[in-house]
């Protein structure tokens, strides 16, 4: 038989990238490279957050050199729309990867042992599923308030490029507040989990340096989670106006 009627048998065989995905290893490996991007992006959006406490021109002018970066060789916030495209890309892979492994694992669990009580866990492993679908939902929402400002601002109130104004005006609804507040509480679960498993997938985790790297994930988790919401805490509590 020869090579290309051994590849039209077997198609996976034939491409790499499609026999790496349809591997459970493959589609850990996904959730490694893009939980780390997606890692990477959360740490610098939060420093990005925080310069609202540096004042009301720091944040404004932040914002709109995230649009004019890349000039004159790229046009007015294409470098942020590229920036935009790769976040969706992997975030769409590790959303897939995760459920695609999740049902793996469920058809291989044998009967009962889904229910078994005595297995050591963390509440980051615990929560995984239910915190990823949150984060999920809080994503849109995010979306449609802070970036367009089609939800939770009364009318005409959101400015375009005014973040210090809108996030202040968007933090003074407590609903919304405590919402921002619960979701960065899943993504501090999911982050301690993850972040572990992503080094474990690389394999970087040895019995030497496992208790370093489980405190180093969760000690990341915390600083985000911290550093979130002081924003939202820092307006009801009066402290940016």
């Amino acid at each position: 038989m020869t090579e290309s009627a051994e590849t039209q048998q077997h198609p996976v065989a034939g491409n790499r990238f499609v026999a790496i995905w349809t591997s459970v290893i493959g589609k850990k490996v996904v959730m490694a490279v893009t939980g780390a991007v997606l890692i990477l992006f959360v740490i610098a959006h939060m420093v990005g957050n925080l310069k609202i406490f540096s004042g009301q021109e720091e944040i404004n002018a932040y914002s709109r050199f995230l649009r004019e970066v890349g000039w004159p060789e790229l046009g007015y916030g294409q470098l942020l729309w590229l920036v935009r495209i790769v976040l969706l890309v992997c975030a769409v892979l590790h959303i897939t990867a995760a459920v695609q492994l999740t049902r793996m694992n469920w058809r291989a669990l044998p009967v009962g042992y889904e229910n078994r009580k005595d297995v050591e866990t963390t509440w980051g492993a615990v929560t995984m599923r239910w915190g990823g679908l949150l984060l999920a939902v809080f994503i849109v929402f995010h979306l449609l308030h802070f970036t367009g400002g089609l939800v939770g601002f009364q009318s005409g109130q959101f400015e375009h490029l005014m973040v210090y104004q809108n996030v202040v005006a968007g933090f003074s609804v407590l609903p919304i507040s405590l919402f921002y507040i619960v979701a960065m509480g899943a993504l501090c679960l999911h982050l301690d989990h993850g972040i572990w498993s992503m080094f474990q997938t690389l394999g970087w985790v040895t019995v030497q340096n496992t208790k370093s790297i489980r405190t180093f994930s969760r000690l990341v988790a915390i600083i985000i989670f911290v550093g979130f919401i002081s924003v939202p805490i820092s307006v009801l509590a009066g402290w940016l106006r």
